[in-house]
């Protein structure tokens, strides 16, 4: 339990202390752009997958006995939040979290919510922590979930402070909690590149872990698992 413990908080670390903008802005001028995101990823990778070994070796301790209800949640929260993910890392977003450049561009994810990575990961994060039932799971996907609201919060204060200002007209009709907007007709839904791109991501990625690819990865098998609990 203690690797588990240490590992996670190496892992907030990591992702918490680079995303305070004086700091990444003083590692990419010593270094540069491509060698920062580069050595970024790699060291996140290496983490991410130390995170995942200290739990799956760590003692299993039962909290709740699982039902197929929890199970059936997982087939929607998860491919749901890795489709907010894909898509919010590909589309323009000055809001939050993104691989483009910061160009005051929209994608069209931004008018489900300003933070479609950050919900993205705890929706995800939050239908691995349903089905399991155990302690580990609780730490491990219960802290990404945590880890991800907390992350909303941060993000909106950094941009509300970068945008000054701005922030009022650039942010007018969008929201942070999903789907505000378009339930409220504050903004329409549409669809751009990113979106599809995400789409089609998200699809092929969700039939390759059902059909063998989760249970190679992390052992459990999600069909077998509900099909389990009746």
């Amino acid at each position: 339990m203690t690797g588990l413990f240490i590992a996670f908080a190496l892992f907030v670390f990591l992702h918490s202390v680079p995303a305070i903008p004086a700091i990444r802005a003083g590692i990419i001028d010593r270094v540069g752009r491509p060698v920062y995101f580069t050595g970024y990823s790699t060291v996140s990778t290496a983490l991410l997958v130390w995170l995942f070994y200290e739990a799956l070796n760590t003692d299993y301790i039962e909290l709740w006995e699982p039902a197929r209800w929890q199970a059936t949640a997982t087939f929607i929260l998860a491919p749901l939040g890795l489709f907010l993910v894909i898509t919010g890392l590909i589309s323009s977003n000055p809001f939050s979290v993104t691989l483009r450049r910061e160009t005051g561009a929209q994608g069209a994810i931004v008018n489900v919510t300003r933070h479609p990575v950050l919900w993205g990961f705890a929706f995800w994060a939050l239908g691995h922590v349903l089905p399991n039932g155990d302690l580990r799971s609780l730490i491990l996907f219960g802290g990404f979930t945590v880890f991800a609201l907390g992350g909303i919060a941060m993000a909106e204060r950094r941009a509300r402070k970068r945008l000054g200002g701005d922030w009022q007209g650039t942010t007018k009709g969008s929201a942070i909690i999903p789907l505000q907007t378009l339930l409220l007709r504050q903004r329409r839904f549409r669809i751009d590149r990113p979106m599809l791109i995400g789409a089609i991501i998200t699809a092929v990625t969700t039939m390759c872990l059902l059909h063998g690819g989760h249970a190679l990865l992390v052992g459990p098998d999600p069909i077998a698992t509900l099909q389990s609990l009746g």
